[in-house]
């Protein structure tokens, strides 16, 4: 895979975060990244951010299949960075809303050019 230069600074973002419910009881959602490439522009990387009470694998999927799917992962979608938000899960799905919007806001301000998500 190409080298993507903004992503030691989108790593750098979610090092930032801690989730205070995670862990908790009732902690059964999470956050997740999914790493988003267009082909058509070989330079065009970017990132999803999203949340789920499902597994974050199984919730990929879904997208991919077009099931309750973001249009930017169902095409551009071509996996998941969990090592970037595996200390924050799993989480109360009040904290797992703010956190989503959360880290789309610290991408978009790390320098990821191409952000989705962060409802």
């Amino acid at each position: 895979m190409t080298s993507i230069g903004w992503m030691p600074a989108a790593r750098g973002a979610c090092e930032n975060f801690r989730a205070a419910t995670a862990g908790s009881r009732n902690a059964r959602h999470s956050v997740y990244i999914v790493l988003l490439h267009d082909s058509r522009f070989p330079e065009r990387w970017g990132l999803y951010v999203g949340q789920t009470s499902r597994d974050p694998d199984w919730r990929f999927d879904q997208h991919k299949l077009g099931y309750k799917a973001s249009g930017a992962v169902r095409r551009f979608g071509v996996h998941l960075l969990p090592e970037l938000v595996e200390h924050l899960n799993p989480m109360q799905q009040w904290e797992s809303l703010e956190l989503e919007a959360a880290l789309a806001d610290a991408f978009r301000e790390a320098g990821v050019p191409w952000v989705e998500g962060g409802h």
